[in-house]
């Protein structure tokens, strides 16, 4: 198994699309964590909801780094 996700790694690291998985990879965990917050707040970014249960600090665009 561990030699399978090597060879899979090491395949990913070396193709052109590199960069594009892991563009891909990123859009999804900020989605993921996107979720995870507005369930924990109940209320998306930016949105008013008098059933509140928390407040968002903010946000800031930073580079997806692995």
């Amino acid at each position: 198994m561990t030699d399978d996700m090597m060879n899979v790694r090491s395949l990913v690291e070396k193709s052109a699309d590199a960069d594009l998985l892991r563009e891909m990879i990123g859009f999804a965990a900020e989605r993921l964590m996107e979720l995870e917050v507005s369930s924990a707040t109940g209320a998306g970014f930016g949105e008013k909801n008098p059933l509140r249960l928390a407040q968002r600090n903010g946000y800031r665009d930073r580079d997806w780094e692995t």
